[in-house]
């Protein structure tokens, strides 16, 4: 196997595991989510403070699942690894 050919699957493969961030990112997301419901169903009145906290989290937490799609671009269609063998 040549070197540009290694380069590329293994470019590949640590793509595949950077999109996996949006797993950790989903079930954070969706437990907040839940927590939060279940804030406002025990008390009502305190519902938009709790709403916008959680939608503050939520923004955070979903900048893992972005960085992690942005470097499996990178590593599939704008590889600087590729040029560096020979």
């Amino acid at each position: 196997m040549d070197g540009k050919a290694l380069v590329l699957a293994a470019s590949a493969i640590g793509a595949g595991i950077a999109v996996c961030t949006g797993i950790g990112t989903g079930m954070g997301q969706g437990f907040a989510a839940g927590k939060g419901a279940e804030s406002v169903a025990r008390q009502p009145e305190a519902r938009g403070a709790r709403l916008s906290t959680m939608l503050i989290g939520d923004a955070v937490a979903e900048t893992a699942a972005i960085y992690g799609l942005v470097v499996a671009m990178i590593l599939l269609f704008a590889n600087p690894l590729v040029g560096k063998v020979s």
